[in-house]
């Protein structure tokens, strides 16, 4: 009975901690959500590198999985977008992560980025904008 309660202890304590994490870092699987906060459009892995740069990467395409990004420049022409890196380079910033790159595989263009955590944790506000961060647009992920 003892090794139960002090098992359940831990797993509480665990699940506590993890939420804490979860709560100051973007890494995870995110639900990209369209512009007008409607429908679905991709799960996106985002994970940290060993030099502390976030990067994004569609694992699930729900419309049109076998999408190629037929626009895209580079490494990226004709290749699918399901499994492709669309967010490089971003950096901690006080409460942000700024100075990134994001790509639309849809139009094949490339903007700057920045995001931030809200709804303590449970949402990513993701940037992406030409010059001034004043033109551009920001999505809604969900946490998944």
């Amino acid at each position: 009975m003892r090794n139960m309660l002090k098992g359940g202890v831990l797993a509480i304590g665990m699940a506590v901690l993890s939420h804490a994490v979860w709560a100051d870092s973007p890494t995870g699987s995110w639900k990209a959500v369209d512009d007008d906060g409607k429908q679905v459009k991709a799960v996106v892995q985002i994970a940290e590198g060993v030099n502390g740069e976030l990067s994004g990467k569609i694992i699930k395409l729900f419309h049109n999985p076998e999408a190629i990004c037929e626009k895209c420049d580079g490494e990226r022409k004709g290749k699918p977008v399901n499994g492709m890196t669309i967010l490089w380079g971003l950096k901690k910033d006080g409460d942000n992560w700024e100075n990134g790159k994001i790509i639309d595989p849809e139009s094949g263009k490339i903007y700057s980025a920045r995001m931030k955590l809200v709804d303590g944790g449970k949402k990513l506000e993701v940037r992406g904008f030409l010059g001034v961060s004043l033109l551009g647009r920001t999505q809604v992920w969900e946490r998944q």
